[in-house]
């Protein structure tokens, strides 16, 4: 019988913090609010650190009418 090893991997909360340090090292600047929220609720509360890279960068790429929240 084979023995299968399986790493766990860490998850973060996604925070207005950790989003936010995510953009600057990453994009260089911050987020704006709609895009963290759009990453939240995305996301929920807990992810990887590849899920928050993947999405801080990916939402620079989206359009506006997707991220911004209408009334």
């Amino acid at each position: 019988m084979k023995a299968t090893t399986r790493e766990k991997v860490k998850k973060f909360p996604v925070s207005d913090l950790n989003l936010k340090r995510a953009a600057i090292r990453l994009l260089g600047q911050k987020l704006v609010s709609n895009e963290v929220l759009y990453i939240q609720r995305q996301l929920g509360a807990t992810a990887t650190q590849q899920q928050l890279d993947e999405n801080v960068v990916a939402v620079r790429k989206l359009p506006w009418v997707q991220i911004a929240i209408t009334d």
